[in-house]
C-alpha cells in the first residue's frame, strides 16, 4: 500500500514539476511514426480533415475547437539528396526564402514580415526556428512561429499560426509546441 501510495505521489510531483518547468500547460503529444516527427499541441485542438484536393506536401493540421483560424501545420517537401538544413542556408537565410514565397504566392494577395530567426540543436539534429506576421485580406494580421528541419532527404516545417490579437494569449503555449518539434 505504501509502495503504490508514493508512485502515485511521485508521478504527480513530477507532473507538477514539468507544468512549472515549461509553465504551460494542457498540451497534448501527437507521434507520426510513419513519417518520423512529432510535436505537442494544445489541448482542444481537433485534426482537419484534408480531403483529397489539398496539397500533397502538407501532411497534417489541426485546428483549434473555438477559436478556428488558429492552427497548426506540418508540411513535408524534397530537398536536394545529401542536402543538410545548414546547406539550405543560415536561419536567416532559409526563414526569408520562406516569406519571398509567401509574398510571391499568386493564389492571393499575402504579405508577410519576418520577425525572428534562431538555430537550435536538440538530439544531434538542428532546426531553425521562425518567426514571422502574416497580413490577409480577409483574416487581417496573423502571427506565425513556425520550426524548420532536415531528416532523410526531406525538409519538415511545422508551422503555427494565430490572429495577431490573441498572440499574448497563446505565445508560451506555441513556443513549447514549436520547440516540441523533432524528426528522426
Amino acid at each position: 500500500m505504501f509502495k503504490s501510495f508514493c508512485a502515485g505521489l511521485l508521478i504527480v510531483m513530477s507532473l507538477l514539476v514539468t507544468s512549472c518547468a515549461t509553465g504551460v500547460t494542457g498540451l497534448q503529444s501527437y507521434v507520426n511514426t510513419s513519417k518520423g516527427y512529432e510535436f505537442l499541441y494544445p489541448n482542444g485542438w481537433i485534426p482537419v480533415n484534408l480531403g483529397t484536393s489539398a496539397r500533397k506536401a502538407v501532411d497534417v493540421v489541426f485546428r483549434d475547437l473555438v477559436e478556428r483560424t488558429e492552427n497548426l501545420s506540418v508540411i513535408i517537401n524534397d530537398v536536394p539528396d545529401g542536402k543538410t538544413l545548414e546547406d539550405l542556408g543560415s536561419p536567416s537565410e532559409v526563414g526569408y526564402r520562406l516569406l519571398k514565397a509567401i509574398n510571391n504566392n499568386p493564389e492571393g494577395e499575402r504579405e508577410a514580415e519576418f520577425i525572428r530567426a534562431e538555430a537550435r540543436e536538440n538530439k544531434d539534429k538542428k532546426y531553425y526556428l521562425l518567426e514571422y506576421e502574416e497580413e490577409l485580406p480577409e483574416q487581417g494580421t496573423r502571427h506565425n512561429i513556425a520550426s524548420v528541419a532536415v531528416s532523410r532527404g526531406k525538409i519538415f516545417t511545422f508551422n503555427l499560426s494565430t490572429p495577431e490579437k490573441r498572440w499574448d494569449t497563446v505565445k508560451d503555449a506555441f513556443e513549447v509546441a514549436v520547440k516540441s518539434f523533432t524528426v528522426r
